[in-house]
């Protein structure tokens, strides 16, 4: 095989590795969630198995520890259920797809595993971020007057460290910013926040 010829084929290999969470919790909301990241930090998320996911792009160095992790828990090869009679949470689900495309998996509803927490903690707070920018989403197109909440759940996160792929609000931060059919108090905050994940992106 040719240097470059074997150069891409390993490169699209690779760009299939990648580490995934579902929850799915009837009751909840949503009832159901998944992500997905890929080794060089490329993200979906879906609150459906058939819908289109959103996507957003995590560091390098978010989804390297996130793969850390996986390795950590031998890629979930292993049963990382407690065996507790704990409360439902949900059935989640961690997965993990080589760059050969092999998948393995555990499903799980509580751990005592500390590196399955971690990584299930984490997987949550994406996940909750990307809510966070769904309603953000929503709130700019159908309830203006919801759009000051919707910011303010963001920067929540955004102050406890767990809001995930910051950049990917700047755009509609920006809108809000600039755009006088929004209150002052929201458009203040956005300019704020814009400027907090410009600096730090």
């Amino acid at each position: 095989m040719k240097p470059l010829l074997f150069f891409l084929a390993i490169s699209s290999l690779a760009a299939q590795e990648k580490v995934a969470f579902t929850k799915s919790f009837p009751g909840s909301i949503p009832p159901y969630c998944s992500v997905e990241v890929t080794k060089d930090g490329a993200m979906e998320y879906k609150e459906a198995v058939d819908d289109k996911p959103l996507q957003a792009r995590l560091s390098e160095s978010e989804a390297g520890a996130l793969f850390e992790m996986a390795a950590k828990l031998n890629y979930f090869k292993g049963n990382l259920e407690s065996g507790l009679k704990v409360a439902n949470t949900g059935k989640k689900t961690f997965r993990y797809v080589s760059p050969t495309g092999e998948k393995t998996e555990t499903v799980f509803n509580y751990s005592l595993d500390p590196t399955a927490q971690q990584l299930w903690d984490r997987f949550e707070q994406i996940a909750q971020s990307e809510r966070g920018y769904l309603d953000l989403d929503r709130a700019i197109h159908f309830d203006r007057l919801g759009v000051n909440d919707a910011l303010a759940e963001i920067e929540t996160l955004w102050l406890n460290k767990q809001l995930a792929a910051p950049q990917q609000f700047i755009p509609l931060l920006t809108r809000v910013a600039t755009h006088e059919a929004f209150m002052h108090l929201a458009r203040e905050r956005a300019a704020r926040l814009k400027d907090e994940f410009t600096a730090a992106q």
